[in-house]
């Protein structure tokens, strides 16, 4: 990855739905995408205020007749042109995902899609069964677990140098949400609007971050049954939950717990996980993304750097400049990017042995986020009871 040569044999024609002028995620996305060279924006429907979506997209160099006023004619459009699209990102309000991820599949296009994926888990599968039927792959852009050291992490605890598994602990606990700051905010304001944002506020927008870096770090390990309490502190949020916790038992004995919340007061992002073995303890935070702090029972704590050549082959595959330098989240959902990218073309070519080969978060991630908040908030709206995960 440091030369930077092209890791695709050519770049995929993409759109986007959503990701215009007033989007808190558009940019990074399209920055993802475009950086190495494997997807080349050609096709827009980025607002859903038509001419604003359109004097957005030729500022940003795509031809106005290519800028859409909404999706499924850029959908139906682009399929006739020879050069038309193959591949398109949704960065819209969650209350759209499934519909346009579905109309997408339908147009025999591959999907990148933000999370959460839809709002049920019946949806979900849906989805995949239609991205099954139509040979394409969805991604969810899960974009932390593109940072190098969520690799190491993942090697370290296969390789058990934690020893057994016995505690996973997470949080994602910023505090930029500590009063309504929905109400002067219109990007906030969906966010906790049930029909807009779905069954759950920060379980769903935040807390399923680090649960899928657990996934990435312990693919094995696998929930048994869960208990989540959520509150509302900012009332006028309800019954959307702006705090919740959740505690996981594992079907390996193992224990789980998420600390989801927008009201961490003075908190920046407070996302880590720490996963605890007989023999040692490591964690991530995404404040410190490069570093891994490894603590072995009896021994002075380690800090493990990105880029450095003890690391494990994988966590250094993705590496964009020398160890000692700070990659940041830019990087990561490049690295992101470039999966999807070798996944779509993988797919399109029938090379299963390639596909699976590509670790990248899809419709497996998606739907498991989706039935995570389903459990958590049937246990949360039950009065916080133990609830088998279904």
């Amino acid at each position: 990855m440091i030369n930077g040569e092209n890791l695709v044999p050519t770049s995929i024609p993409w759109g986007m739905v959503g990701g215009g002028r007033q989007s808190q995620i558009g940019y990074i996305h399209r920055s993802a995408a475009l950086r190495d060279g494997v997807f080349k924006l050609v096709a827009g429907a980025f607002d859903i205020d038509a001419q604003r979506g359109r004097d957005f997209g030729t500022a940003i160099g795509v031809d106005a007749d290519r800028c859409y006023a909404e999706y499924k004619t850029m959908f139906a459009t682009e399929a006739q042109r020879p050069d038309g699209i193959r591949a398109v990102s949704i960065a819209t309000p969650n209350g759209t995902h499934f519909a346009i991820s579905k109309a997408a599949l339908e147009a025999r296009l591959h999907v990148v899609c933000e999370k959460p994926l839809c709002f049920t888990t019946a949806e979900a599968e849906e989805l995949r069964a239609l991205a099954a039927s139509k040979n394409k792959i969805v991604g969810v852009t899960y974009g932390y677990a593109g940072h190098q050291m969520i690799k190491q992490a993942r090697e370290m605890i296969a390789a058990g140098e934690l020893g057994d598994i016995r505690i996973v602990q997470m949080q994602f606990a910023h505090g930029f949400h500590n009063e309504a700051v929905e109400a002067a905010n219109p990007a906030t304001q969906w966010r906790v609007d049930p029909k807009m944002a779905g069954p759950s506020y920060v379980l769903g927008d935040i807390g399923t971050h680090p649960l899928y870096l657990s996934e990435v770090m312990l693919p094995a390990l696998k929930i048994r049954r869960l208990m989540c309490s959520r509150q509302s502190f900012v009332k006028s949020r309800a019954p959307l939950e702006d705090n919740a916790f959740t505690i996981m038992e594992y079907d390996t004995g193992a224990v789980g717990y998420v600390w989801s919340c927008a009201v961490n007061a003075g908190s920046m992002h407070g996302q880590k996980i720490r996963v605890i073995g007989s023999k040692a303890s490591i964690e991530w935070w995404d404040e410190r993304p490069n570093q891994i702090t490894y603590e072995v029972q009896g021994k002075p704590l380690q800090v493990l750097e990105r880029g450095m050549g003890y690391l494990h082959p994988t966590a250094l595959a993705d590496d964009r400049i020398g160890g000692g330098h700070p990659e940041g989240l830019f990087e990561a959902w490049s690295n992101l990017y470039v999966r999807y990218a070798q996944a779509m073309l993988a797919s399109d070519r029938g090379d299963a042995a390639a596909l699976a080969a590509i670790h990248y978060p899809g419709i497996e991630a998606g739907i498991e986020g989706v039935r995570w908040v389903e459990n958590c908030v049937r246990s949360a709206d039950a009065g916080a009871t133990w609830v088998d995960y279904t």
